[in-house]
């Protein structure tokens, strides 16, 4: 694939994936700070931005923020940070103010409820390390607690790894030639 179709593809795909999203979290709040997602769920990570802002930093304060957020320049003409909401904060409507070069800009965040999982359903995770947790050794710690030892790679991964190798030396070939190609013709 050319470096431009795969440019393209790659823009498409970034603008479907984040674009409702963010053009949502805009609507939503109906000022100059947006939030991302627009309703996120108590403990949720969120990104903050704010546009009109001259200034080299600035702190986003809400009563639904586990502390002030702290936005630096990004890459359009605002600045852009990093929040967590409140695990313990209700559900509902919070104003997100940023303070800018003696500015005040708004916008709100819509805390919702957290979705009860399903009656017999088990959680995802558990809360705590039920196992060995995989930590120094590389995640050694769950190999050596079933008692197994596990030697190299298995049939599977050896497969991938060759035609993973050979796609490779196939491209690395062709590249080569069609550079012999192109200096021989321009003699």
């Amino acid at each position: 694939m050319g470096k431009r179709r795969l440019a393209l593809c790659a823009g498409v795909l970034t603008v479907t994936a984040f674009g409702p999203a963010a053009c949502a979290a805009y609507a939503a709040d109906g000022g100059d700070v947006s939030v991302v997602p627009a309703a996120p769920a108590p403990g949720a990570d969120i990104a903050l931005r704010v546009t009109g802002c001259d200034a080299r930093e600035a702190v986003a304060q809400s009563p639904a923020l586990v502390s002030d957020a702290r936005l630096t320049p990004d890459d359009g003409d605002g600045l852009a940070g990093d929040g967590r909401v409140r695990s313990t904060v209700t559900a509902g409507t919070y104003t997100v103010t940023v303070a800018c070069d003696g500015t005040e800009h708004k916008g709100t965040v819509e805390v919702v409820r957290k979705q009860a999982p399903a009656a017999g359903a088990e959680p995802s995770a558990h809360p705590s390390p039920v196992a060995p947790v995989n930590a120094g050794g590389g995640g050694s710690a769950r190999v050596f607690a079933d008692g197994r030892e596990r030697h190299g790679p298995g049939a599977a991964q050896t497969v991938v790894a060759l035609a993973l190798a050979g796609t490779a030396a196939l491209t690395v070939h062709r590249a080569a030639r069609r550079q012999a190609r192109r200096g021989r013709g321009t003699g």
